[in-house]
């Protein structure tokens, strides 16, 4: 009797990740980001503000990747730097409200007509004052540069797309006009090259005239060629449904950003910090519920959709919990975090605040190592 055959069972490998996908979600970095930014509106003493700064900085370094969007966390500090400078020059220029009896320096005075009392130009420049200018200052450079993190570290194109439904037509403009802008300046680039190589000038009302003709006719052709394809593949079309869902989505959308603002609000101002939470919690429920409802008028599924994975809620966690021990502290010791500068005196570090700012460095730890992007 012949042997039978042998059958090879087939060989059972491991499922391969998916190469060039974030393995946080761009959504958590901006929750970490903004929780950060939360914090440091939170308070004045400039000790908390440069461990917030640092924090973003060590985060920034540890995880972004080589992607020309994550080189922007050292235009954000620029910036930040630059509004210091400016709140600083207000203060020196035009005075400050806080009265001081160390002086700096005396400008000469400009005298203003009557209309304009209290406000002066020149005069005593007091050290309280210039205190007090570089605390405010220096908040709202904080507060930069933790946006700068957010977008250094969150791919812009992958967070677009991750937006809701009722999102997915305002999500495409803006991740074509993401796409379409490095094409815009690499013409450019291309095109003075030519013009220098060929001696002809690139500078100038006529090198910028012939340089952006081909560039505009460029543009023009790829916009044509991308609506044809939006076209062939269905965008923009929508599904039937009923009059009253149409309302309902309306008035949860609208009174949801009223409330996201009005709560937001609340938070950023120290006499807001009762009715901020509740508003921002309430107008965020209702606006992702009119999000939702409105999704059904956009059906479309998602190619490769990133995952909030338990990574995602580790880094959104850190950033929200240190906003929320902020928030705590500062109506419990609100003197440990607005230090005062009548009179000067040198602000102290507060160890709870400062244990809850640490927090931050969380997604420097639980998160991998940044591969290449594509």
């Amino acid at each position: 009797m012949a042997p039978r055959p042998r059958r090879d069972r087939p060989a059972v490998t491991a499922p391969r990740p998916a190469r060039g996908r974030p393995a946080v979600h761009p959504g958590a970095w901006w929750l970490w980001a903004l929780g950060l930014g939360t914090a440091a509106t939170r308070t004045t003493n400039p000790i908390l503000l440069a461990l917030l700064v640092a924090t973003s900085a060590y985060v920034v370094a540890a995880r972004r990747t080589s992607a020309p969007w994550s080189r922007s966390y050292a235009a954000f500090v620029k910036l930040g730097l630059a509004v210091l400078t400016i709140r600083l020059l207000f203060a020196v220029v035009l005075g400050s409200p806080i009265p001081g009896t160390h002086t700096v320096l005396t400008l000469p005075e400009v005298p203003l007509p009557h209309w304009a009392q209290g406000i002066r130009l020149g005069g005593r420049v007091t050290a309280e004052g210039l205190l007090f200018a570089l605390y405010d200052g220096l908040k709202l450079a904080t507060l930069l540069i933790c946006v700068g993190a957010a977008n250094a570290l969150a791919n812009p194109a992958r967070l677009l797309k991750s937006l809701p439904g009722a999102l997915y037509e305002t999500g495409v403009a803006v991740v074509v006009a993401l796409t379409f802008a490095p094409h815009l300046i690499a013409d450019v680039q291309r095109l003075r090259a030519a013009r220098r190589l060929r001696g002809r000038p690139d500078r100038g009302l006529r090198g910028l005239l012939q340089v952006g003709l081909p560039v505009l006719e460029g543009a023009l052709e790829r916009s044509v060629a991308l609506a044809a394809a939006m076209d062939a593949r269905g965008f923009g079309r929508t599904a039937d449904v009923p009059p009253a869902v149409r309302r309902t989505t309306t008035a949860l959308t609208l009174g949801g950003l009223l409330g996201i603002c009005a709560g937001t609000y609340g938070l950023l101002t120290a006499e807001g910090g009762v009715y901020g939470l509740p508003l921002l919690l309430a107008g965020s429920a209702a606006a992702l519920a009119g999000l939702r409802l409105g999704g059904r008028r956009s059906p479309r599924t998602r190619y490769r959709p990133d995952v909030w994975n338990a990574r995602a809620w580790l880094v959104a966690g850190s950033g929200i919990t240190t906003a929320a021990l902020l928030v705590v502290s500062a109506a419990y010791d609100p003197a440990a975090l607005r230090p005062g500068v009548v009179p000067l005196t040198a602000p102290a570090l507060p160890l709870l605040p400062a244990a809850a700012v640490l927090l931050g460095l969380l997604p420097a730890f639980v998160t991998p190592a940044p591969e290449e992007s594509v």
